[in-house]
C-alpha cells in the first residue's frame, strides 16, 4: 500500500503517547480515532490534549484553526472493532506486555480491511514477535514515537525479515508527512537506536550510583553540565516512568538470557516500592504535591 492510500489512522491506546500520536496525526490532517476500553481514559485523553493544545495557541506555537481543524478530525472510541473497520494504518500504543499486543493484533487483523498496515509503538517488543498473530506479517512494523509525541521530532520505524519493501516505505513516509524524522532501522535489535544508546548511559549512570562514586544528583549535574544533555539520567528515569525503566530491561533481557541486561537493584527497589517517578510522586527524587 502506497502512502496516498493512507486516508485514516487508528491508535489503539489513549495513554500519554497513545493520545498524542492521534493528536499529531490529527494536526497532520489524517482522520484519526483513538481507542480504548475505558470511557474515563477516553475523557481524560480529551480533556488533556484540549489543555495542552490551547495552551499551545496561547503562547503562538499552533494557530486556534489549526487546532479547531484537528479536534474535528479526531474521535474517541470504545469499541476496537467498529475503530477498526474503515481504517487504513494503525499505531497500537497499548500496554507494553507481549500477550495483550498478541492478542491486539490477532483482532486487528480480523477487523481491518485486508490492505491496513498495523504497526506497534513498542520500544522493546518488536514486530517479528506479533506479526505471526496476523494473517499479513508483510504489513506489520514497528512504528517508535518519543515521549512527549507531540514534540519529539524522532520516530523510528523497524522492519522484521518479514516486513514488505511497500509497508516500510509507506510507515517511514507518514512519519515524515506527520512531521517527524524517521529512523529508518532495517534489521531488527532489542531496543532500537536510541534506547540502546540511553539505556548505555543509564547503565553506567547506576553502576557509579552502586558503586559510590557520586551521588545520583551529582551525576545528573554532570550529564546537563558537561555533556550538554537538557536533563540526567534519573531525572529522565523519573519523568518517563522507572517502571517503563524495568519492564525495558526485562524485555530485553526475555531477548538476550544475559544477567546483566536484567533490571538493576537500584531501579528494582523503586519499582517494588512503587515509586515510579513524576506519576506518583517519588522515584529518584521527591515531586510532593506537584507531581
Amino acid at each position: 500500500m502506497a502512502i496516498e492510500d493512507v486516508h485514516r489512522i487508528l491508535v489503539v491506546g489513549s495513554g500519554a503517547m497513545g493520545s498524542q500520536i492521534g493528536a499529531v496525526c490529527a494536526l497532520a490532517g489524517y482522520d484519526t480515532t483513538v481507542q480504548d476500553i475505558s470511557p474515563e481514559a477516553l475523557q481524560r485523553a480529551s480533556d488533556q490534549l484540549r489543555t495542552r493544545l490551547d495552551r499551545n495557541v496561547e503562547k503562538g506555537r499552533m494557530s486556534r484553526s489549526d487546532v479547531d481543524a484537528a479536534f474535528d478530525r479526531l474521535a474517541f472510541e470504545t469499541d476496537l472493532d467498529a475503530a477498526a473497520a474503515d481504517t487504513d494504518l494503525v499505531i497500537e500504543a497499548a500496554v507494553e506486555r507481549l500477550d495483550v499486543k498478541r492478542e491486539i493484533f490477532a483482532r486487528l487483523d480480523k477487523a481491518t480491511p485486508p490492505h491496513a498496515i498495523l504497526t506497534t509503538n513498542s520500544s522493546t517488543i518488536t514486530s517479528s514477535q506479533i506479526a505471526d498473530a496476523t494473517g499479513r506479517p508483510e504489513r506489520v512494523a514497528n512504528m517508535h514515537f518519543f515521549n512527549p509525541a507531540l514534540v519529539m521530532a524522532c520516530v523510528e520505524v523497524v522492519r522484521s525479515p518479514a516486513t514488505s519493501d511497500d509497508t516500510f516505505d509507506t510507515v517511514l513516509e507518514l512519519a515524515r508527512r506527520l512531521g517527524k524524522q524517521p529512523v529508518a532501522l532495517r534489521k531488527e535489535i532489542p531496543g532500537f537506536v536510541a534506547n540502546r544508546i540511553l539505556h548505555a548511559l543509564r547503565d553506567e549512570a547506576i553502576s557509579l550510583l552502586e558503586q559510590g562514586v557520586a551521588s545520583f544528583e551529582d551525576i545528573d549535574v554532570a550529564c546537563r553540565t558537561a555533556l550538554g544533555h537538557p536533563m540526567g539520567p534519573f531525572e529522565l528515569m523519573d519523568l518517563t516512568g522507572i517502571d517503563i525503566a524495568y519492564q525495558a530491561k526485562l524485555a530485553r533481557h526475555a531477548v538476550s538470557n544475559d544477567p546483566r541486561d536484567l533490571p538493576s537493584r537500584t531501579v528494582t527497589e523503586r519499582y517494588e516500592r512503587g515509586d515510579l517517578g513524576r506519576k506518583t510522586g517519588r522515584g529518584f527524587y521527591d515531586y510532593g504535591e506537584s507531581s
